[in-house]
């Protein structure tokens, strides 16, 4: 049915069979109406994608309750990761989170308002200025980090030790060359 609705005559692959996930009929369906394509990509991407949207509501959740938004805890978590004394220049930031400067100065100034960051001139460049996370961004920067990642292997809990180790080695790998790839244009680009 080209509607989109449902009747006595539902489609074959339209039911639901026991252990497959919303992927698993999203390529059941494709495979009756476009039986050449191969969509073996959308079992790996296509679960990423899913997973990423399965998870971001909780991760946004457990932000919010420390009235910081994803992108505010970026920036205080990349400060705080960078180790004492806890300073970096913009330029730094913006390149370690992979955002506009303009994005970074929005974040900068919520941030700064809220007491978790400050800006100081350099004492090399007094042109040049550099953030500092304050020490109650650090105290929210870790207890926010403790909280997410407590939330976050609950959601692991599916697979045991080795599996996920596995999966993070997998994940790596194609990770590491999507990187590759990308950085390979870009040079193709550049010459």
């Amino acid at each position: 049915m080209m509607n989109g609705t449902k009747g006595d005559g539902d489609r074959l692959g339209d039911e639901d069979r026991p252990g497959e996930d919303h992927v698993d009929r999203l390529r059941r369906q494709w495979a009756l109406e476009l039986p050449d394509l191969d969509t073996e990509p959308m079992a790996i991407l296509g679960r990423a994608f899913r997973l990423s949207n399965l998870v971001r509501p909780s991760i946004e959740a457990t932000f919010a309750d420390f009235g910081i938004d994803r992108g505010e805890f970026d920036v205080i978590a990349t400060l705080r990761r960078s180790g004492a004394p806890y300073l970096m220049t913009p330029t730094e930031m913006y390149s370690a989170l992979m955002i506009s400067s303009g994005g970074l100065t929005h974040r900068l100034d919520r941030l700064e308002k809220a007491g978790l960051i400050r800006r100081e001139k350099s004492p090399r460049d007094g042109r040049s200025v550099l953030v500092a996370l304050s020490e109650a961004g650090a105290a929210l920067a870790e207890k926010a980090f403790r909280t997410d990642m407590a939330s976050e292997a609950s959601f692991l809990q599916a697979l045991d030790g080795k599996e996920r180790e596995a999966l993070a080695v997998l994940l790596r790998k194609l990770i590491a060359g999507i990187e590759n790839e990308q950085a390979r244009g870009e040079d193709e680009k550049a010459d």
